[in-house]
């Protein structure tokens, strides 16, 4: 297991499509952090927000990018009380990701762009978004409908169809522990 040498409290912002393992990681990470004496860890999850704070928006291109500035704005808050936050947001487009980004603190951010293929996101389909888009009901389904643009600088990009959860979650912590200007692919 990784022990994390960095205890200053940072954002770690998962990016990818449906399905690639955004959620998934996040509980796995929150759960690691926790093992190692961290008990200030908040996971804030896009559907989360949308059943609640952000229950007003829909998903027009608006909407999306006010949904994710509110997001981001809720991480600071909870990074400026001293919490890890661990964000999952599919966050598709490069002006998403730099907004996001530049709203948040240098240093105590950490994007990570699970680059998990469409074919193994649309395989998994947990909430079964991509079914629905095959059949119309979900007409903006992001990486089909929409597009998904891949960060351009993450700190750590993960193919999640080549990892089991908890070497996924062993890359991160060692993504997190490395020299913050060494940018990390693990294929």
């Amino acid at each position: 297991m990784t022990t994390l040498t960095i205890k200053t409290p940072q954002i770690i912002w998962f990016t990818g499509l449906s399905g690639s393992g955004k959620t998934t990681l996040a509980v796995a990470l929150k759960e690691q952090l926790a093992a190692q004496g961290i008990d200030k860890i908040y996971h804030l999850d896009g559907d989360q927000l949308r059943k609640g704070i952000n229950a007003d928006l829909g998903f027009s291109l608006t909407d999306r990018d006010e949904n994710l500035r509110r997001a981001a704005h809720i991480a600071r808050l909870f990074l400026d009380e001293g919490y890890w936050v661990l964000a999952s947001f599919i966050t598709p487009l490069n002006r998403q990701q730099a907004m996001i980004r530049e709203l948040l603190p240098e240093g105590r951010f950490i994007e990570v762009h699970l680059s998990t293929p469409l074919e193994v996101c649309q395989q998994r389909d947990p909430k079964q978004l991509y079914a629905k888009t095959a059949t119309g009901d979900v007409p903006q389904m992001t990486g089909v409908k929409s597009p998904y643009e891949p960060p351009l600088k993450p700190e750590l990009r993960l193919d999640t169809a080549k990892f089991s959860i908890d070497a996924s979650v062993q890359h991160i912590l060692a993504g997190i522990t490395d020299d913050a200007d060494k940018k990390r692919t693990v294929e």
